[in-house]
């Protein structure tokens, strides 16, 4: 019987995926400048997981010509806060749709405050399984000089734009971070160096 009750919840299961595409994610945060785009780069070419960083697209958005939202994620992005989530989910989801046939997606950068999981729930709660929270723990001091000497041209990466950056960071993710560590769902690395690849590698066997 208990065989028979496991096949049975096994075909309920495949009935429902194949009704409802359940998108598997992985969060990615840290602190700016602490890696998360090379780290999401190795897992994505060695393990088959899309990369998808909330800040591209919302960087992406802004210069596509003729975007209802351009503006308002210039100013957002110049002053160093946050972009409402509404936005962020609808490109997230709109990355996601493109690749239905993809393994995973690592969602690099996102959700960075409380304002972003409410909306990350409300908004994606049926549509995907955050499985769990690879987080890159790295000393503010590192971080910064990363930042500032990376040389990618981004209108953030300035001392007074990086100074709220990391305030906003410490005041509004580091709490998403510890929410999810309650739930046992947090694989930290830290970069104070650039993270070897197969210290991420594990977490996703």
């Amino acid at each position: 019987l208990p065989a028979l009750r496991w096949q049975l919840n096994f075909i309920d299961l495949r009935m429902t995926s194949s009704v409802t595409k359940v998108h598997n994610v992985v969060f990615v945060l840290g602190p700016p400048g602490c890696g998360k785009g090379t780290q999401c780069a190795r897992i994505q070419k060695d393990l088959g997981f899309i990369h998808l960083s909330a800040g591209d697209l919302l960087r992406a958005e802004r210069q596509r010509e003729g975007s209802q939202y351009g503006a308002l994620i210039e100013e957002h992005i110049k002053n160093g806060t946050i972009v409402p989530v509404e936005i962020t989910c609808k490109l997230l989801e709109n990355a996601m749709n493109a690749s239905p046939s993809a393994k995973g997606f690592l969602i690099d950068g996102f959700p960075r405050n409380q304002d972003n999981l409410d909306g990350w729930v409300r908004e994606m709660g049926t549509k995907a399984k955050v499985h769990f929270v690879l987080y890159l723990s790295c000393p503010e001091d590192v971080s910064t000089s990363r930042c500032l000497h990376r040389g990618q041209g981004r209108t953030d990466d300035n001392e007074e734009s990086l100074r709220k950056r990391i305030q906003t960071y410490h005041n509004q993710t580091l709490p998403i971070i510890q929410h999810y560590e309650a739930l046992n769902l947090v694989r930290e690395v830290p970069s104070i160096e650039t993270p070897d690849k197969a210290s991420c590698r594990s977490f996703f066997s």
